[in-house]
Formats: structure tokens, C-alpha cells, sequence
């Protein structure tokens, strides 16, 4: 039913309408009563193969959500119930910010993929924040992706991300710093090192200090940096006592792509993200993990459409999966299926538990 909803509606929508409208059904529908808790039991049905536990936390399965679908903390309590082993809301900024001017997100369904150039269009963490301590449910667990607020100059963005860490340190269960948006303008060149370091040094110690405790602290990094940038990146981690990396946010690259390249060249400027960032993904991955071991947790992300997808990750080195795009295109009863599809792929190994298959064809 749901292809048949994209197919014949929702594709044709512009981009940023459709999401919206997604996210306003899931809203509405948890909110009749009895829905949650019927979706919960039919959708949410973790398999004790895939419980990982990570980042000092409990996760029921590897398959999280990306941030970006959940922008503004709105529906994770929806979200949860479709069966999700984690998720990821933002990016929130310090302050509040419209974003880019719209049209800013496109379909190029022929590649199954997004483009996107919102610019972390947000109420503000303080708003974000609110949301996630009303919550009536402490399950699953719950990320958030801070980002600079677009009008702060780069000379500024510390005491900017660290005011917004301070707003969510209490009810992040992991703060993922993101330094690597390519629709926030100089944005990624906080990457380097020598600007990432007291960054992360920075948010750490806000953190520690707000939330009186140690909140696990992860940087989401960009598939277009160089190689050698990739392993400065991984040493600067171990070295700064990071708890993990992300990898990888959306692409400025169209390489690859068989949509119409007239149409490709219209959209513009902007992220992309699903299925041709699959490759590069993968390559980003194995090279995190042949530079820090299993000395920090690896969260995968780009391109992650299916079971064997997500599988792949998992051996390849990653502790925790996630996908944007590939929930978009699949609807809402893609985690089951991916939590299904993955689950009998362990079983198939021979692996009592999906723990045990991490990084198993990287070592």
C-alpha cells in the first residue's frame, strides 16, 4: 500500500511537503489511543539476536534512524513504535533558524535518492529539548545532532555548540556533534583537526558539566573527505577519548547518478543521500575501522536500503546502523523488515549474536 502511496502521491508532492505529511500522520496516529500500543506490539518486536549494547546503552537492535527525518523531535515516540532500535533527532541548532529558502529537498526516485539543502531549519535546541522531556516513555534511546547555528561565524561555533549541548545535555541519551553538512556554509572546514579538537574538547566538558554525568559524545563526518583526512579524523578520536564517529553525512557529489542529468543539474546545490552513497559509505567505514579497531563505536549510515545492507555494515565494523533515505523510499514497515531480514542473515552465519559478527570481515 505504501509504494502505491508514493508511487501514485507523495512523489509527486514537492519533497519537504510529502516528509512533512509523513511525519504529521505518524503524529496523529500514535495519538488516537490504543495505536501506539497496538503498532508497538505488531511493528516493535526486537529479537533478542540483535540486542547490542553500546555507548554504555541498551539497544534492542542495531537499526536506528538517521538524523534529519525527526528534525525537531516531534515524533519519536511514533517513530519508536514502527520498531527502531534508536533514534536520532535533529540537527538542532543553539538558536532558531528557518533554513534555506524552499524549494530545498528533491526526489530522484530512479537512483532512490534524496536531494536536500534545508540548512538545519529548527526551533532552536531549547524547543527540541522540551519536546524530548515531555516524552511519557524513556525507550528507545535517543540521540541528538547539534549543529552550528548557521549566522555564528566559525571563529564563534565553540561557545555556539556549546550552548547548545548545554540545552539538551539532559535528555540526549548520546550528543552527536555535526561538522560535516554540506548546506551550512564553511561548516565542514570545523573538520580539520585543529579546529575539531577543541570543539570536541569543549562540548565534552559542557556536557559533563550540565548533565552531571558522562553522556556519550559522537562527530558525524562528511563522505567527501580525503582519505588521509578520514584517518586524522579516527587518530584525533582515539586521541580526544570521542565515543564514536558517524559515517557518513549526505554527498555534493552527482557522480553515478541515472536520473536525467538535465533534471539533476535544475535541482542544484544540496546534500545527497540513499542509494549511490552506498559505496563510499562502505569505503569510509573500513577505513575507520582498520585505523581505530573496536576502540570506538562506528554508527554506519548512507545508502542502507536492505538486511544484506545493513549486514554488510555490521561486518564490516560497524556497532550501530542507520538510515535515512532508505525509510523514506520503503515506508513505514521497513525496520521490521529490516530487523527481520537481519536477524535470520545472523542465524544463517552461525552467529549466536549479532555482536559477534562486528568487524568480522575486517579482522
Amino acid at each position: 500500500m505504501y509504494h502505491l502511496l508514493f508511487g501514485h502521491l507523495l512523489r509527486h508532492l514537492p519533497a519537504e511537503a510529502a516528509h512533512l505529511m509523513a511525519l504529521y500522520v505518524l503524529r496523529f496516529s500514535v495519538a488516537v489511543p490504543g495505536v501506539s500500543r497496538m503498532l508497538r506490539r505488531l511493528l516493535a518486536k526486537p529479537d533478542a539476536v540483535l540486542a547490542v549494547e553500546a555507548l554504555g546503552m541498551h539497544f534492542p537492535s542495531p537499526i536506528g534512524l538517521a538524523a534529519g527525518f525527526d528534525k525537531q523531535a516531534q515524533a519519536v515516540d511514533a517513530l519508536a513504535a514502527l520498531g527502531f532500535g534508536f533514534i536520532e533527532v535533529g540537527t538542532v541548532t543553539a538558536f532558531p533558524q528557518p533554513g534555506n529558502r524552499k524549494p530545498r529537498v528533491f526526489h530522484l526516485a530512479r537512483d532512490r535518492a534524496l536531494v536536500n539543502r534545508i540548512g538545519t531549519s529548527n526551533d532552536g535546541a531549547s524547543a527540541a529539548a522540551a519536546r524530548l522531556r515531555a516524552r511519557q516513555r524513556c525507550e528507545p534511546v535517543v540521540g541528538v545532532n547539534i549543529g552550528k547555528t548557521t549566522a555564528v561565524a566559525n571563529a564563534e561555533a565553540l561557545a555556539d555548540y556549546i550552548v547548545c549541548a548545554q540545552y539538551v545535555a539532559d535528555v540526549a541519551n548520546y550528543v552527536s556533534v555535526n561538522v560535516s553538512s554540506p548546506n551550512t556554509p564553511g561548516l565542514r572546514d570545523l573538520q580539520a583537526v585543529e579546529r575539531l579538537r577543541p570543539l570536541i574538547v569543549g562540548v565534552r566538558g559542557a556536557l559533563d558539566r550540565r548533565a552531571g554525568r558522562r553522556i556519550p559524545l559522537l562527530v558525524k563526518i562528511s563522505p567527501d573527505l580525503r582519505d588521509e583526512d578520514i584517518d586524522e579524523l579516527a587518530d584525533l578520536a582515539l586521541d580526544t577519548g570521542l565515543d564514536g564517529i558517524i559515517a557518513v553525512n549526505t554527498t555534493v557529489s552527482r557522480g553515478g547518478l541515472v536520473s536525467d542529468s538535465h533534471s539533476v543539474k535544475k535541482i542544484g546545490a544540496g546534500g545527497l543521500s540513499g542509494r549511490p552513497l552506498k559505496r563510499r559509505s562502505l569505503e569510509v567505514l573500513r577505513r575507520l575501522r582498520s585505523r581505530a579497531g573496536d576502540q570506538i563505536v562506528l554508527i554506519s549510515v548512507g545508502g542502507v536500503e536492505t538486511a544484506e545492507d545493513a549486514w554488510c555494515r555490521i561486518r564490516a565494523g560497524a556497532t550501530l546502523v542507520q538510515a535515512y533515505t532508505g525509510f523514506v523510499y520503503g515506508g513505514p514497515l521497513w525496520p521490521q523488515r529490516i530487523t527481520d531480514g537481519l536477524a535470520l542473515l545472523v542465524r544463517q552465519a552461525g552467529f549466536a549474536h549479532v555482536s559477534e559478527a562486528i568487524g568480522v570481515d575486517a579482522d
